[in-house]
């Protein structure tokens, strides 16, 4: 059985994050072990929530970790938060991947052309660092116009990802897997190994819901690791993103109801 970390934050109530990545690798049969980066109440689609962050206890973490001996063969990185934790994550990898291990690194800080609240330049600094140390990283448009210092447009071609990519390349070794692109209509994934390239169109549904980059990322490891290739497990966390969508209830707002799908799938 592989054993895969996640690190993440953890919302207690709001399907995201932690609370999607979990069920989702262990339904699958994978081993998920967990690096909570913080805890919050619920998510902030909320009108209000808590926060408590967790960075400082991953020092004691890592000593219990190193003491029992445990390995990863898998890493999985979703949102962060804080620049302070790519250092952290860094460490991680050094310390605690077994042979092979792959790092998979969703970076998780824009979408529309901006950054989410409470994250910087500094921060995208940060993880334009980070991402040398990945062996595939799933952006989006956003995220890759911030990582590679590009002027997002709302409307785009195929030669203006496929410059995303060029530059991307300058900056790491990882395949890269630029997530929700969106033309004519149309919403997919480009894929660029070593190699080869080529895009996954989909159905572009009428609605957006929150949560779906985390449930694409988790199905989409899940399936990378159990050998079922870049292609194939693109196409299968797609069909099952919009599978949650159809699925959800019109006034369930602050996410998708994932585990109606699972529950089917299983």
């Amino acid at each position: 059985m592989k054993r895969i970390l996640t690190m993440q934050d953890l919302s207690c109530v709001g399907q995201c994050s932690l609370t999607v990545a979990l069920p989702i690798l262990s339904a699958y049969g994978i081993e998920t072990c967990v690096l909570p980066t913080a805890v919050l109440s619920n998510h902030t689609m909320f009108k209000s929530w808590s926060y408590l962050d967790l960075t400082g206890e991953t020092e004691n973490i890592f000593r219990e970790w190193e003491n029992n001996g445990f390995k990863f063969d898998a890493f999985l990185l979703g949102y962060l938060g804080k620049k302070e934790l790519m250092t952290v994550a860094e460490s991680c990898f050094e310390k605690f991947s077994a042979d092979g291990a792959s790092v998979i690194i969703d970076p998780v800080f824009g979408d529309n052309g901006k950054l989410y609240g409470g994250f910087d330049l500094t921060y995208v600094a940060a993880m334009r660092k980070l991402i040398t140390k990945a062996d595939i990283i799933l952006p989006n448009v956003t995220e890759a116009c911030f990582l590679t210092e590009t002027e997002y447009k709302e409307v785009y071609d195929g030669a203006f990802v496929k410059n995303l990519i060029a530059k991307l390349k300058k900056l790491t070794k990882a395949k890269i897997i630029i997530t929700g692109v969106e033309i004519d209509g149309k919403i997919g994934e480009f894929i660029s190994g070593n190699t080869s390239e080529e895009i996954l169109w989909h159905t572009l549904l009428p609605v957006k819901k929150h949560g779906t980059g985390d449930i694409f990322a988790s199905v989409f490891t899940a399936n990378y690791l159990l050998g079922n290739g870049t292609h194939n497990s693109c196409d299968t966390a797609a069909n099952f993103v919009a599978d949650c969508i159809k699925n959800t209830d019109e006034g369930h707002f602050y996410g998708v109801e994932f585990e109606k799908i699972l529950k089917a799938r299983k």
